[in-house]
């Protein structure tokens, strides 16, 4: 008769074999301690990222919370703020915190650690929704976002290294794709709620709701990750490579070990070129949206349409580029952005057609099915370069990679969003144009990014 631990682990074993294409030969490559909780691990990191994501959605930068702002009265400059502080307060701080981060043993708990402060954050930005408004509103939530990206900052740099400790190549873009589909699920739930419940018309309350969810939500992906068996410090085969690279030694402080790195690592240099010049599925969703009420988009193109049109993208998206960037991650991400470019294009040929309008079906549903295809493409670009950069380097390695790309994408983000911006100010269209520009010479640079994946 099996014991507890026994059955749940044969039962994890089925759930996993019946939801992934397993890679045995990788598998086996694994630590026998490894290897034993592939199942487990894997289905723990599925759920708990697709929480972390469905709580995304509660507290997203480019429609939950300036829906809220003007709702409460706040400033318009502080709406502003909201994305960069979101993107860049994420990754500008990882270069910094990595040579603390290696030093801990199980970086799981470094993860946990992450949730519970968005958990934290998140809880702020309900209790200031709920009794707060105007300036005193707008400036609180700031800050809590600005805390709230410290906390995605440290989820962010642990994730990629607890998964490529505990999950072999072949498999890792498919967990990503996994979570991204069920997120994609609970997203569509929390659009239809709020289209059923508040319309176009939410009240401050309502979306105080919203964002207590969020809170909740961060606290059970906190909970799930701390189940996750872990190996500590690095694995019998990765501590024996001793071929490591130059860039990898230590040489100083954080940024000139990051400078150095960026200079001598051609192939890491390389990745961060395209990555910077994939944003144009990130970045041009909020100026799809300017657009359409600038063009009269009305009822359909409100908040829980957007939300809807988001968590369709991820639900679609997550299953069918999972594989993909098993395959190959970095033709998935080439694609991604020229697909994405493309239909940037296509929107502003339309919009300049004379007597084209957003108001009525017809054209809100454009603006719907454009929000929807970047946003597809974006889910496509994103499972594609998280692969890619797991896939690319072992060890403390890796999480160098993944602290010093996102740093360096905090900086680029700043830059690119402000250009885009200051062109905003001429008009959308040409804020559009120069990312969808972007876009197609990442199309280029991605295809000659050397093949770092299974290729099953």
């Amino acid at each position: 008769m099996q014991n507890g631990n026994e059955f749940t682990a044969t039962k994890a074993e089925r759930l996993y074999s019946r939801v992934m294409k397993r890679n045995p030969e990788a598998e086996k490559k694994l630590p026998e301690e490894v290897r034993r909780n592939v199942p487990s691990n894997g289905l723990k990191q599925i759920f708990a990222t697709a929480l972390q994501s469905a709580g995304d959605q509660t507290v997203n930068a480019s429609t939950v919370l300036p829906w809220l702002f003007s709702v409460l009265g706040v400033p318009p400059a502080l709406t502003g703020l909201l994305v960069p502080i979101r993107e860049s307060g994420s990754m500008l701080p990882q270069a910094a915190l990595t040579p603390r981060v290696v030093r801990v043993r199980y970086r799981k708990w470094i993860f946990v650690v992450g949730s519970l402060i968005q958990a934290a954050a998140a809880a702020i930005m309900a209790g200031t929704a709920a009794l707060a408004s105007g300036l005193t509103a707008g400036i609180i939530i700031v800050l809590a976002m600005a805390v709230f990206a410290y906390g995605r900052c440290l989820t962010s740099i642990a994730s990629k290294d607890v998964q490529g400790r505990t999950i072999p190549k072949g498999e890792r873009g498919q967990i990503n794709g996994l979570a991204t589909t069920a997120a994609g699920l609970v997203a569509i739930t929390i659009g239809v709620a709020i289209r059923l419940i508040g319309g176009d018309n939410l009240t401050a309350g309502q979306i105080a709701w919203l964002l207590a969810l969020g809170a909740v939500l961060w606290v059970f992906v906190a909970w799930i990750y701390a189940g996750i068996r872990e190996p500590a410090g690095e694995s019998e085969a990765e501590q024996s490579k001793s071929a490591e690279p130059e860039s990898d030694k230590p040489k100083g402080n954080w940024f000139t070990d990051t400078v150095a790195l960026l200079r001598e690592d051609a192939r890491f240099r390389q990745f961060v070129s395209v990555r910077s010049l994939l944003l144009v599925s990130s970045l041009s969703p909020p100026f799809i949206v300017t657009l359409s009420i600038q063009h009269g988009a009305g009822s359909l193109a409100g908040l829980g349409g957007y939300i809807i049109a988001s968590g369709l993208a991820s639900l679609l998206g997550g299953r069918m580029f999972g594989r993909f960037a098993d395959r190959s991650s970095n033709r998935l991400m080439s694609v991604g952005a020229g697909v994405a470019s493309a239909v940037v294009i296509a929107v502003v040929l339309a919009t300049i057609i004379p007597g084209f309008s957003g108001a009525g079906p017809a054209g809100e549903l454009f603006f719907i099915a454009a929000y929807f295809a970047i946003t597809l493409m974006h889910t496509g670009v994103r499972v594609g370069r998280k692969t890619y950069v797991v896939d690319m380097a072992e060890g403390d390695l890796r999480t160098k990679y993944v602290a010093v790309s996102n740093s360096a994408m905090g900086v680029i983000l700043l830059i690119v969003g402000g250009i885009s911006s200051l062109l905003a100010l001429i008009h959308v269209i040409w804020a559009l144009l120069f990312l969808a520009a972007m876009g197609l010479v990442g199309v280029v640079a991605g295809a000659r990014l050397p093949d770092v994946s299974s290729g099953k």
